[in-house]
């Protein structure tokens, strides 16, 4: 722990207040879910094949979808960004306390979607942030956040870890069942 840390939280407490969303949320059946967004992570080894299905998942249910990508990973020399700036929150789209810059949560935002869904296994702050602001009225995660900001979990077996891809093929079955 450094001396930073309580200044950190502190301001990441404060940002949450202040830009959290006071919409109600709760499970929402497919048919009233119009648009939706989703994060995946590009480090997962499926992150390409969960893309594609996300994308499809959209088509089927002809719904406004828009998939925004964590890449916190130092490139090399030589290597490329593989997916769109537009909607990767890079590390250094964040702030010193890990707050996701303006542009990138103006730009979720802008989708107004009904549906939040996070492939991302864990907990850390710019998901945290993301997820709280939205204004989705359903928002599906893997891992809950503090004060339960996700009202449906689909947690990994701790001895077998699920990649992204095949978490989001048993939630889509899920999905599909709310009436």
């Amino acid at each position: 722990m450094t001396m930073l840390d309580p200044v950190k939280n502190l301001m990441r407490r404060h940002y949450l207040k202040k830009n959290a969303s006071d919409v109600p949320t709760g499970i929402t059946p497919l048919r009233d879910i119009h648009s939706a967004v989703a994060f995946i992570d590009v480090e997962d080894t499926s992150f390409h094949d969960c893309k594609n299905r996300i994308l499809q998942f959209y088509r089927d249910h002809k719904m406004k979808g828009e998939i925004f990508f964590f890449d916190f990973r130092k490139l090399g020399e030589g290597e490329r960004l593989i997916t769109s700036i537009t909607t990767t929150v890079l590390k250094k789209d964040l702030n010193w306390f890990d707050k996701p810059d303006k542009e990138k949560v103006s730009i979720m935002l802008s989708g107004e979607p009904d549906l939040f869904i996070s492939m991302i296994p864990g907990d850390d702050f710019p998901l945290e942030f993301m997820a709280k602001c939205c204004r989705a009225r359903f928002k599906i995660g893997r891992k809950q956040l503090p004060g339960d900001t996700f009202d449906m979990i689909f947690t990994d077996n701790p001895d077998k870890p699920s990649s992204q891809d095949e978490v989001f093929k048993k939630m889509i079955q899920i999905l599909e069942k709310i009436q």
